[in-house]
C-alpha cells in the first residue's frame, strides 16, 4: 500500500470557488482544489500556503482548519495504476490575499479559475473538490468527513 499526506486549499468568494485543472502524465485533465502533498518534515499549515502558490501564483492565507479526510483507493481502481493507496487529506478554508492566477511553471496544473459554485457540477472532477466544498459548506464539529458518493467522478 502506498500512502500519501496532503493539504487542499478551499478557497471561496463572491460564490465561487477557486479550482486548479490538472494534467495527468496520460494527458487526462480534471478539475481539482489546489493543493498537493506534504513534504517531509514541513507542517500542512505551511504546505498548503506554498501549494496555492506553485499551483496558482497567488499568495493565500489560511483562515481555518475545516477537517481531514481519509480514503483508500483499492489497485484496480487507480487511474495511474500501482498498489491500493492510502489518501489522508487536510483541508483548509484559504483567502486569497495577492498574486495573479497563472499556469503552474514546470508542473501539472494548466490553469486555474474561480469558478461559480452551481456550475462546478458539470465539471470533470476530483471528489476532494466535492469534500472541499461539503467541509466549508457544513463545519462538522469533529473536523472527520463521512463518506461522500462519488457518482462517476474521478477518485483520489
Amino acid at each position: 500500500m502506498s500512502f500519501r499526506l496532503a493539504v487542499y486549499a478551499v478557497c471561496i468568494e463572491d460564490g465561487r470557488v477557486l479550482l486548479a485543472r490538472y494534467v495527468s502524465p496520460k494527458g487526462d485533465t480534471h478539475w481539482t482544489l489546489p493543493g498537493g502533498k506534504v513534504e517531509h518534515a514541513e507542517d500542512p499549515f505551511d504546505a498548503v500556503i506554498r501549494e496555492v502558490a506553485e499551483e496558482t501564483g497567488c499568495d493565500a492565507m489560511v483562515e481555518c482548519l475545516l477537517g481531514v479526510d481519509s480514503r483508500v483507493t483499492p489497485a484496480a481502481e487507480r487511474l495511474l495504476g500501482g498498489p491500493e493507496h492510502q489518501n489522508v487529506g487536510i483541508f483548509y478554508r484559504v483567502r486569497i490575499t495577492g498574486g495573479r492566477l497563472r499556469p503552474e511553471p514546470n508542473g501539472d496544473t494548466a490553469e486555474s479559475v474561480w469558478t461559480p459554485i452551481p456550475d462546478v457540477s458539470c465539471l470533470r472532477r476530483s471528489s476532494l473538490v466535492d469534500i472541499g466544498l461539503t467541509l466549508a459548506q457544513t463545519a462538522p464539529a469533529t473536523g472527520h468527513v463521512a463518506p461522500v458518493p462519488v457518482g462517476g467522478l474521478i477518485q483520489h
